[in-house]
């Protein structure tokens, strides 16, 4: 009985990485955790979140309840009166200036702080390395700086007697400003504090979006450059489009952060003169501070996180819509 030997034969071992045709093995992807592994990864964060803001968030909407003055803080007694904080606020006409007048300065703000960040951003790309290393320090020591440290400074630039604006006001040849006081009217001081957020953000916008830039292949642009494309034509078709979840992401979080904006306002003048320039955190924390009315700075306090809310309902319906729209 004779054996074939090449039918005997085993089959040749494919050499590793590769299946018997030669392609390339296919690898597994990696499974994610699911079920409660990425809750319990979440929890201590959730956690720590609960602890420092849980608990002042649900005792301001008690207070917000209740008639809570020096009278009440000294005999440590409870009075709830329901919705009375509430109707007393919503019928101030001081309230709905400071609400028009807080809409207003965050759009101004965040505006600015968008525009000016981008084109700091832009022009991080474009400078050499020594420069762009010098600017990027010089951001980050703006952004850096506490904001009590920032205000401070920037009461002294506008300072009436030493102030530095007055003095290149005087410099410049313009008359009135020996002793020219910049607080003296309600908008000048929101504008010196549009100043000071402003210069306190750029930085933020302007080192985020380069980091994004360094994503967009500079293939990309050196093809569209040589299509006869110019630098508008390139960020509005190429640059915008890609770093679109940025910009919108980023909006999202300026205008938080400008619209709770307290210190930079309330450090500069009080809120006032005369209450001029009063937002609304500015609003509660005299109401409640100040005049030791609890009970209303926490209703205006409650209602300034509803608006708050009701407001970034929408953009935030806006961003959910274009990420569908990317996954699509």
């Amino acid at each position: 009985m004779t054996v074939d030997i090449e039918k005997a034969a085993p089959p040749p071992v494919p050499p590793v990485g590769k299946t018997t045709t030669g392609l390339p093995k296919r690898r597994r992807r990696p499974v994610l955790p699911g079920g409660w592994v990425p809750y319990l990864l979440v929890a201590p964060a959730l956690a720590a979140l609960a602890a420092v803001l849980g608990y002042s968030l649900v005792r301001n909407v008690l207070i917000s309840f209740q008639e809570f003055g020096r009278r009440q803080l000294i005999s440590r007694t409870t009075e709830y009166t329901g919705l009375d904080n509430f109707r007393r606020v919503l019928e101030m006409d001081r309230f709905w200036d400071s609400v028009a007048r807080t809409f207003v300065f965050t759009a101004v703000n965040v505006v600015l702080i968008m525009l000016i960040g981008t084109l700091v951003g832009l022009l991080l790309r474009q400078l050499g390395q020594g420069m762009r290393l010098l600017l990027a320090v010089s951001l980050v020591v703006a952004w850096a700086m506490p904001v009590i440290a920032a205000t401070t400074v920037f009461r002294w630039l506008f300072d009436t007697q030493f102030g530095f604006a007055n003095w290149v006001m005087r410099t410049l040849g313009f008359s009135g400003y020996e002793r020219h006081n910049w607080f003296e009217s309600g908008t000048s001081t929101l504008t010196i504090a549009t100043l000071l957020i402003v210069w306190a953000s750029v930085p933020f916008v302007a080192l985020n979006l380069y980091a994004g830039l360094t994503t967009v292949s500079g293939e990309v642009l050196e093809a569209a450059r040589m299509d006869g494309a110019g630098s508008w034509r390139i960020f509005w078709s190429i640059i915008a489009p890609i770093m679109r979840p940025f910009f919108l992401i980023t909006t999202f979080l300026e205008i938080i952060w400008v619209f709770k904006a307290f210190p930079q306002v309330y450090a500069l003048n009080g809120g006032g003169p005369d209450r001029a320039s009063e937002t609304l955190p500015v609003m509660a924390y005299v109401e409640g501070m100040g005049q030791n009315q609890y009970g209303t700075g926490a209703a205006i306090s409650v209602l300034t996180i509803l608006i708050l809310l009701v407001a970034m309902s929408f953009y935030f319906r806006l961003i959910l819509k274009q990420e569908k729209e990317q996954d699509a």
